[in-house]
């Protein structure tokens, strides 16, 4: 499933050992999930998933800046980038760091993997909550993103 409004993307991950301080905005906002829900929202995503980035117990998709800017808040989950007060990194690891628990990409970069589409991510999202957590929809209704 094509993921991306490009097949390429106007940046790229480090090529070296070291991993790279990316501003989130410019290129890309990121949604940010502990593990437990990311692992529950990838499976329900299968092959819609953008590319995802790991590290210990967190996991963060890159989708289309300001696409989560009106999101209302998902408990545990936390939207960084676009439309924020303050400047957001993140951590980016090199392109051929697949396995953790350090920093390591969860889904890799590939042709037409590369953004997450927001609204099916939050729809995910949302329903790995209320799996994972129980009880209410998993969205707080009186904090909107």
């Amino acid at each position: 499933m094509h993921t991306s409004a490009s097949h390429t993307q106007p940046w790229a991950p480090p090529s070296g050992a070291d991993v790279r301080m990316v501003q989130v905005g410019p290129y890309w906002d990121a949604v940010r999930a502990p593990e437990a829900l990311g692992a529950r929202a990838l499976g329900l995503l299968g092959g819609a998933t953008g590319a995802v980035i790991a590290d210990y117990n967190l996991m963060y998709w890159l989708i289309r800046p300001g696409a989560a800017q009106r999101w209302r808040r998902i408990r545990q989950v936390q939207t960084l980038g676009t439309g924020r007060l303050e400047t957001s990194y993140l951590g980016v690891p090199p392109v051929d760091r697949t396995s953790g628990p350090y920093l390591h990409w969860r889904v890799p970069l590939g042709p037409g993997r590369y953004l997450t589409d927001a609204d099916r991510l939050r729809e995910a999202l949302v329903r790995a909550v209320v799996t994972e957590l129980g009880g209410g929809i998993g969205v707080d209704e009186e904090d909107e993103r």
